[in-house]
């Protein structure tokens, strides 16, 4: 028989579902990955989860972390509607998307800040920020050497070193850039003590939010930087050049990571996409829960591919726009398989080990 959806557990997540199955209360982190149109294939998953399951009373804090799209998918669900917040981003990623033939920097800058308004809206920005449980950290790479400059030749070569580097160690991406994470968690952030890469932590403020979140997309010599309120010292770039997956310390917490995610691994950097050796491991993910559409699902949809930037090029505007459209309602039954697993009590039989 097949499955809509692939379930991986680390060790302590394992024994958690199995304990008490998926509730709410036991969650503590929601991580939102990197990828772009790649979203759209969770949309039905993440209607289900933020308009049911995570809509359950509770009475402690859900840490929500998330690089680019993922940063925006998590100022949806830390607005007062998180399923409208969903319908109004997707909309706006599909149909606000139309660009010239071989657009600038600047035309991709304006399109993707009009759809930042219609996901955020008139009343996002403060909601986000004063909501009861919810504390959202979105991930930005703010500019260092080469990397920091906005002049196209020398960004590239910033790129380039960065990419080079990589190859022999992630540590070298400091050299060209360092993480910031901007979040409405103070000192109970529970990301304060990651040490992998250089990292500052900033309070999300009225000034800065949406500047965080479209930098947090603002994808490297595809759009222009962005200076944030607060951090004088130079530009901000993708937060998922640096955190593409987000291989993480999530912490030494009881709960559980619920992570809802488009593949079932995780790549940590956007430069190891093509290096299948540093895919991440379980050290990370011991109480994690991923969520993924399974490879069967996949293979019924448009191309039998999840949406990427690809995309734009391999397809006129119109048929892009179709198939787009097309996936977000197939992902309907990401969500629906999940909801019947709940009731059922069958979760944790279709649990696999990570």
């Amino acid at each position: 028989m097949s499955h809509a959806l692939t379930l991986r557990a680390g060790p302590d997540a394992l024994r958690l579902v199995r304990e008490r199955g998926l509730r709410a209360q036991d969650i503590d982190i929601l991580p939102g990955a990197s990828g772009g149109a790649k979203w759209l294939a969770l949309a039905g998953l993440d209607r289900y989860l933020f308009g049911t399951l995570l809509a359950e009373p509770r009475t402690r804090s859900l840490h929500l972390i998330g690089s680019s799209i993922g940063s925006w998918r998590m100022a949806c669900l830390a607005q007062r509607d998180p399923v409208a917040a969903l319908a109004r981003g997707h909309h706006a990623y599909i149909y606000e998307q139309r660009y010239s033939p071989k657009p600038s920097t600047a035309e991709v800058t304006r399109v993707l800040n009009r759809a930042l308004d219609l996901i955020l809206g008139p009343t996002g920005v403060d909601e986000i920020l004063t909501h009861p449980w919810a504390r959202v950290h979105i991930i930005t790479a703010e500019g260092r050497g080469l990397a920091a400059s906005e002049r196209r030749l020398l960004l590239t070569a910033g790129i380039a070193l960065a990419a080079a580097g990589n190859l022999v160690s992630r540590k070298s991406l400091a050299l060209q850039m360092r993480r910031f994470i901007f979040h409405t968690a103070g000192d109970a952030t529970p990301f304060r003590t990651l040490s992998d890469l250089p990292t500052e932590h900033r309070a999300l403020t009225r000034e800065n939010l949406r500047a965080a979140l479209l930098a947090s997309g603002s994808i490297p010599l595809l759009m222009d930087a962005v200076k944030i309120p607060g951090t004088p010292r130079g530009v901000h770039w993708d937060g998922g050049v640096l955190d593409y997956h987000l291989d993480l310390d999530f912490g030494p917490g009881e709960g559980l990571v619920l992570y809802p995610h488009f593949y079932s691994h995780v790549v940590p950097g956007w430069f190891d996409k093509s290096l299948t050796w540093r895919r991440a491991r379980g050290d990370n993910f011991r109480r994690a829960l991923l969520i993924a559409p399974s490879d069967d699902f996949v293979r019924t949809l448009p191309r039998g591919k999840i949406p990427d930037r690809k995309d734009f090029y391999a397809m006129d505007e119109a048929t892009r726009l179709r198939t787009w459209q097309r996936v977000v309602d197939e992902s309907v039954r990401l969500g629906d398989e999940l909801a019947e697993l709940q009731v059922t009590g069958r979760l944790a039989d279709r649990l696999e080990p990570w």
